[in-house]
Parts: structure tokens; C-alpha cells; sequence
């Protein structure tokens, strides 16, 4: 197994666009071998998906990324999403042939290394709350457990709600957009929410002829923000289907969650949002994405 001295250590390195291919078939791995050993499904249908996410991110700018390397092959990555305050961890991935020798652990260390050196007001992730060690790992290195998440998929049979109107953002919705989280979180996402809005993926909700909720995207990369249930549940209600493997609903939003069940969603995996450094209970009704 590797160790952290010796003749053959864990090196960790930046991440380079030509490391896509090796990282990509070991992220599919890694998520595919723990979540069957739990009996839930891939969160990627093939590792064609994350090859090309982690494609993205490597050249990304506003990410920083990294990979380990052991006895000269790859065997694992890790990303920062650097484009707010607030650090997003992830995807964490490491070969599940080795498995538990110090590689997660020295991924996780390179990269709040780099958050504590941009001075990053905190960061965060998101966990399969049934990955024992991946939980073990994260509270041992100071993340604490912030809110119990359940990942839903399906189609709401409501379509729509009363007094709230959905469209495509604009441009000129940006800055009600970040507003709005800034009023409910204590910080934006703005140029996550820009990007996302030069992609055509954003929705707004307007109730009272104001915005009063957003949506960078309905997916699992997406996140959305909202004044109360009601906005978000219009958001969520307008959705044909959700990308990747669902929306991540606060379990502990027992309206919402409900809602969301008698609307015929279904659970696909409980999940855990963790943070370290500044985190405040959020003010409104909000969806995370996988990365926080």
C-alpha cells in the first residue's frame, strides 16, 4: 500500500489537461464501485461524463485542481472551485485499488492548503452520507456536518404555482440574483451565475413583479436560492427533468421535502453538506449543488 514515506510516496501535483483521461476513468470508478457496494446507482452513466467534466475543470480558471501520483501512475484528483468567498471541494476521487493508504487524505490536504493561502472565508462539500470514510475523513480534517441533504429525481406532476411566473435570466437579472443569495447565505455566487447565464441555464422566478428566487441550474451541478418554499418549488415545478443525477433538497426543509414527495420526486441517495470556516444558518428556502 503507499505510504506517506519510504521508497514510494504520494506525490501530489497540479493537474494537467493531458490527466483528464486517467482521472476521468478513475472518478467513474470511484463513485461507481462505492455506490454499488451500497446498492445505490452511479452518480455518471459512463466515464465518458467525467472525463469531460474533469476536462472542464482542469482548464478552468477559476479552479484549482490537483492529482496524486503513486509509484509513477495517477491515482486519483481533486478540485477547488475558486470562484466565490466560499471554497467547493470536489469531485474527490482516488483509484479504488487504493483505497484507504493516505491518497484522500493528501488530496483534501493540497487543496485547503490552497484555500487557507487564497484566504478563502470557508469551504465546503457534499458527501454520500453513506460513505463511512469519506465522513471520517472530512470531520477528521475539521469539516463539520451542516445539513442532511436528500437527492431527488423525477417530474413534479404540479407544472406550476400560483402567482409565480419562471422565464430564462437575463443579464439584467444578475444582480437581483446575487442579492438575493447574498441576503439568504451572507454571500453570492456571481461568477459561477455569470458563467452559467453565458450558457443559457439560468431560471429566475418573479412573484409581485420582482425576482424572488434563481436557479443557476435544476441539476446536480446546479444550485438555486429563493426568498421562500413557494419560489422554489416554482422553480423546481418547472422543470421537465433535473441533469445528472437530481437537486439536492435540504431533508431538514420538511415542507419542501414533502412537497417534493407528493409531487412524485423520489429519493435517489441521502447526502451530507459539510463546511469549514464561515457558514451562517441560510435565511430563505435554497437547493446546494454537489460542490456546495
Amino acid at each position: 500500500m503507499p505510504t506517506e514515506s519510504g521508497s514510494r510516496p504520494i506525490e501530489i501535483r497540479a493537474a494537467r489537461s493531458e490527466d483528464a483521461i486517467a482521472c476521468g476513468q478513475i472518478c467513474y470508478q470511484a463513485f461507481k464501485t462505492i455506490n454499488e457496494r451500497h446498492a445505490f446507482p452511479p452518480d455518471f452513466p459512463g466515464p465518458e461524463i467525467t472525463t469531460d467534466l474533469l476536462s472542464m475543470l482542469f482548464a478552468h480558471p477559476g479552479f484549482y485542481a490537483v492529482v496524486a501520483e503513486f509509484d509513477g501512475r495517477i491515482a486519483g484528483s481533486n478540485c477547488l472551485d475558486e470562484r466565490s468567498i466560499i471554497g467547493g471541494v470536489g469531485p474527490t476521487t482516488v483509484d479504488p485499488q487504493l483505497q484507504n493508504s493516505g491518497i484522500g487524505r493528501k488530496l483534501m490536504e493540497a487543496v485547503l492548503d490552497r484555500a487557507r493561502q487564497r484566504g478563502a472565508a470557508g469551504v465546503r462539500l457534499v458527501q454520500a452520507a453513506f460513505h463511512n470514510r469519506s465522513l471520517s475523513l472530512y470531520a477528521s480534517l475539521g469539516f463539520d456536518a451542516r445539513e442532511p441533504l436528500s437527492c431527488m429525481t423525477g417530474r413534479t406532476a404540479q407544472r406550476q404555482l400560483s402567482g409565480c411566473t419562471v422565464r430564462t435570466a437575463q443579464t439584467a437579472d444578475i444582480d437581483a440574483c446575487n442579492a438575493l443569495a447574498r441576503q439568504v447565505h451572507g454571500f453570492d455566487r456571481a461568477r459561477e451565475l455569470a458563467g452559467a447565464t453565458e450558457r443559457g441555464t439560468p431560471l429566475v422566478v418573479e412573484r409581485d413583479g420582482r425576482i424572488t428566487g434563481y436557479a443557476s441550474s435544476l441539476a446536480f451541478f446546479g444550485h438555486a436560492t429563493a426568498e421562500t418554499n413557494l419560489d422554489l418549488q416554482a422553480l423546481i415545478a418547472s422543470a421537465d427533468s433535473f441533469a445528472g443525477p437530481g437537486i439536492l433538497v435540504p431533508t431538514r426543509n420538511a415542507a419542501l421535502f414533502r412537497w417534493c414527495l407528493a409531487n412524485g420526486l423520489r429519493v435517489i441517495q441521502p447526502m451530507t453538506l459539510m463546511s469549514m470556516g464561515f457558514y451562517n444558518e441560510p435565511a430563505g428556502a435554497w437547493l446546494p449543488s454537489v460542490a456546495f
